[in-house]
């Protein structure tokens, strides 16, 4: 979703629901933890992407977190944190695995 159509503005409403996102492993539970698992093909666009298109991701997201957060956007290296889960994603690929997100 995010190689294919680049844009800098968020994509409408239909185009949106009609893309696979990640999907829950665990429901949210009381204290807050979740688990997504990464949907295959956004783990591969992640393990083939080279450096170009990693900036440029970095790019569009620092652009659309701006949009709409202003001067409260994070100060972490979107292009860093990019280029780490493309790591994690090429491993994942390499050993046949995928890619999971927790958050609390």
């Amino acid at each position: 979703m995010y190689f294919e159509r680049p844009s800098a503005e968020v994509p409408p409403v239909e185009q949106l629901l009609g893309w696979s996102w990640p999907e829950w492993v665990t429901a949210p539970l009381n204290d807050g933890v979740e688990v997504f698992a990464l949907p295959q093909r956004l783990t591969l666009a992640l393990a083939n992407a080279g450096s170009t298109e990693l900036k440029e991701l970095a790019h569009r997201w620092t652009t659309r977190l701006r949009a709409a957060d202003g001067d409260d956007m994070t100060d972490d290296d979107l292009l860093a944190v990019l280029q780490g889960v493309a790591r994690l994603a090429a491993s994942a690929v390499s050993t046949g695995g995928g890619l999971y997100s927790w958050s609390y």
